[in-house]
């Protein structure tokens, strides 16, 4: 018998893809607040398992992120600092590329979530002064943000946990030796494929850049102090990693940190933290109870441990970490397959392998990366423009076999 926590999962998936309930449209925060209440009142999980269920450090770390990006974007320095950098692209062919490599190079050090936070109201602006499709560029900055990050322990919150509890020795030269050249070539794939899909927007019309003006010289100097804490504390934190260094400095101290100068400073703090994505916060919090459900339920990990599969071989690894972090999401899966990699006596390579299927799930659907829906859902708050799940599978699934294979290759020949 199916338990009613799967039950409840495909529904959420099947809402999320329709986005509508008869004349009823759907938000995405709406449809996981729903699947979280529900598996409350059915009693697949109690209360106090539910709280425990919410990760607090990636909450206050998407809250403080969310504040650093509210503050940069109202104070105008988010769109000056748009500028210097994207006044080289001469067409919208140069603009994805500085999209993907730009944003894709950055998440690998700055994190997929921070990059998707800060980076959707840029290519939004981008869009508009451009009068290049939005959707194209949302597309670029998505698979952006979770391409680039696949190359280091620091990108995103499963990298970290394989760096930290896969025995992984000099976590950033492996991450690059196996990860960099293939991570490279995906992003370049991802605009080929692009210019595939959405031909008719690769135009070849010059475009004239304009600075923006800064609207809140106070905010914006605050603005610039906490994105210099964020870069600066990200430096810290690589060479922790990098020297084994065994201290408690998380992601969420990062991002707390940084937002001080904001919170503590500026006048329009109330009006900053009442701006930021309270929806994102709440989606995060519902999935993470509705998730919980799901894992207590322990159906997907029998259908691993029954499957009588090669869990060590790397194409298998590949793909069940992308399959399954569709319905578990890429850090459950990665907690549930680790010990079991580890135990088998897994190789560095059979690690890093765990590490790019996970994150590369993040291309097959919305569901499969968190950026994915930090992303969309910025994007339905600051415009009409959305990106629907249709419209993302139609191009991330094909995107994704491609990434699987460039990776599964490079494996191989490693």
């Amino acid at each position: 018998m199916i338990p009613i926590s799967i039950i409840v999962l495909g529904i959420v998936f099947t809402l999320i893809a329709v986005r509508r309930v008869g004349s009823v449209r759907l938000q995405i925060w709406q449809v996981m607040l729903l699947g979280g209440i529900a598996v409350l009142v059915t009693g697949q999980i109690n209360p106090v398992d539910a709280l425990k269920s919410i990760n607090l450090d990636v909450m206050f770390f998407l809250f403080g992120m969310f504040v650093v990006g509210q503050a940069l974007e109202e104070s105008g320095y988010l769109a000056h600092l748009s500028y210097k950098f994207f006044r080289r692209a001469k067409s919208p062919d140069h603009l994805i590329l500085f999209i993907l490599f730009g944003i894709g190079l950055a998440s690998a050090f700055l994190m997929n979530d921070t990059m998707a936070i800060v980076g959707t109201p840029v290519v939004l602006l981008l869009a508009r002064k451009h009068n290049v499709h939005s959707k194209v560029l949302l597309l670029a900055l998505a698979f952006a943000v979770t391409i680039g990050s696949v190359m280091s322990p620091i990108g995103n919150p499963q990298n970290l946990l394989i760096a930290i509890n896969g025995n992984v020795a000099n976590p950033f030269v492996t991450f690059f030796k196996y990860l960099l050249l293939p991570t490279l070539i995906n992003l370049f794939l991802a605009y080929l494929l692009l210019k595939l899909f959405y031909r008719e927007h690769f135009h070849k019309k010059s475009l004239t850049h304009t600075q923006e003006p800064i609207k809140d010289h106070k905010l914006a100097l605050l603005s610039k102090v906490s994105l210099a804490l964020v870069v600066i504390l990200v430096l810290v934190k690589i060479i922790t990693v990098t020297l084994g260094i065994q201290v408690d400095f998380r992601l969420t101290y990062i991002a707390l940190i940084s937002a001080l100068p904001i919170l503590i400073l500026s006048p329009k703090r109330f009006q900053v933290i009442k701006r930021i994505d309270w929806h994102t916060l709440i989606f995060f919090a519902a999935m993470f109870v509705m998730m919980e459900s799901v894992w207590k339920s322990g159906f997907f990990q029998s259908i691993i441990t029954g499957a009588n599969i090669n869990i060590t071989s790397i194409f298998m690894i590949l793909l069940v970490s992308v399959l399954l972090s569709q319905l578990i999401s890429n850090v459950p899966l990665v907690a549930l397959y680790l010990p079991m990699l580890a135990g088998a006596g897994a190789s560095t390579g059979a690690m890093m392998a765990l590490a790019a299927g996970s994150t590369i799930a993040g291309n097959l659907t919305i569901l499969g990366a968190a950026s994915n829906v930090i992303i969309v859902q910025n994007a339905e708050k600051r415009s009409k423009e959305t990106l629907t799940f249709f419209e993302f599978a139609k191009i991330g699934i094909p995107l994704t076999i491609i990434n699987v294979f460039v990776y599964w290759l490079f494996f191989t020949i490693i």
